[in-house]
């Protein structure tokens, strides 16, 4: 199988369960819920493709491309790691990881001994091998997801209250301030939402606050 990767990169994991953690990210093009594009926002089949702020068109990004088979990608990742000890961690998102992410790959990230984690919207399901499962419901589709490691919401959604998901097989909840113009007003909500509701923690997109990709 050939992969569409938008970018490859080397850098803190800045928000959720493992925020702080040196990893690399796998940026994969695509998304099944809007094609990324401007012209397309008030189109797109998820609420998020009004506010969604990644760029997962094309393969043009930093160590993207078209990779021919699972080895060579792998290599790529693999060539991409700059930590001398600790656990590998690769982050598989996009775009939605879900549309290309399979066992092929897995199989030879694991073989270079990474973990593997997912940011993933949820609503295709996984092929088996994956070490964390973060899923990012979005409003206006229907989750096939329902367990992992991660619940994180981003929040305020129109129809997405956090009590929906609470019934969900997750090991973490997590409230994530939407971003955009209101987002002072919207990480008020969170704490709020937070300090009322513990089972909740506040996920904050720290590499934003200290400018690293």
């Amino acid at each position: 199988m050939a992969y569409a990767v938008k970018e490859i990169f080397y850098t803190l994991q800045g928000e959720g369960g493992q925020a702080g953690r040196a990893a690399v990210f796998l940026r994969f093009a695509g998304c099944n819920l809007w094609s990324g594009r401007e012209a397309d926002r008030p189109h797109g089949a998820g609420g998020c493709s009004r506010w969604c702020d990644t760029d997962f068109v094309g393969t043009n990004g930093a160590g993207g491309g078209s990779f021919r088979n699972a080895e060579e990608l792998a290599a790529a990742v693999e060539a991409t790691w700059r930590g001398r000890h600790g656990k590998r961690l690769v982050v598989c998102t996009g775009g939605e990881p879900l549309l290309q992410l399979d066992v092929s790959l897995l199989e030879e990230l694991h073989r270079r001994s990474f973990e593997i984690a997912i940011e993933t919207n949820g609503t295709l399901l996984p092929p088996p091998g994956i070490d964390w499962i973060c899923v990012s419901p979005k409003a206006n589709t229907q989750l096939a997801l329902r367990a992992g490691q991660e619940l994180k919401l981003v929040y305020p959604q129109a129809g997405m209250p956090p009590e929906n998901f609470e019934s969900l097989e997750f090991s973490h909840f997590f409230l994530q301030p939407l971003d955009g113009p209101d987002r002072e007003r919207h990480t008020q909500s969170c704490v709020e939402y937070c300090l009322a509701h513990p089972r909740w923690r506040l996920s904050l997109q720290t590499h934003k606050l200290l400018g690293i990709p």
